[in-house]
Formats: C-alpha cells, structure tokens, sequence
C-alpha cells in the first residue's frame, strides 16, 4: 500500500465529517478552516522537513509518488488537511448552535 492510498482513506473520511457539519457551520468558517489549513501544511513541511534532514526518519521511495516540497512528500500534507476537515466537522456536529454575526 502507498502513502497516498492511505491519505486518500483519511481524506475522504474527513471530507465525509465535514460536510455533514457543514450547514451548522458558523459564518466565517471556510474563511477559518483555510487558514488553518495552510498554516498546518506550511509547518508540517518545515518540520517533516527538519526531521528528515537529521536523519529521524524516511519515506521508502517506492511508496511515495517522489514529489516533495522541500524533503517532505507531498503525501503527508493529507493529515494536516484531514486533521483540519474532520476537526472542524465534529466541532460543527457535536458543538451547541451559536449565532455570532
């Protein structure tokens, strides 16, 4: 099994999570969860990165497409996304309703 099967798997469970809580969604929460998204992918890279430089661990290249940005495959970008998508969708489920305008 690769790497992006895998992610693939968490993905579409979190994608599942979150539209089901996305009409309970408060105004501004796409705005939230982009944000959040972009700064959970920016240092996932950095750090995935750091590790890798000093020899923590590795990513076997026959499981992994070969693209990386900076040394971290573009591969384990999908937690940080999954992470933020069923996060937010349990919060929207499970959270009381409050309008905040």
């Amino acid at each position: 099994m690769t790497y992006a099967v895998l992610s693939a798997a968490f993905l579409a469970a979190a994608a599942v999570v979150a539209a089901l809580g996305w009409r309970r969604a408060p105004h501004g929460h796409g705005r939230a969860m982009l944000v959040s998204a972009l700064v959970l992918v920016v240092l996932t890279i950095a750090f995935d990165s750091i590790m890798i430089a000093t020899g923590l661990f590795d990513y076997a290249d026959a499981h992994i497409w070969g693209v990386r940005l900076w040394l971290a495959p573009v591969e384990d970008l999908a937690y940080p996304i999954a992470g933020v998508l069923l996060l937010s969708g349990l919060w929207n489920l499970v959270g009381a309703r409050t309008d905040v305008d």
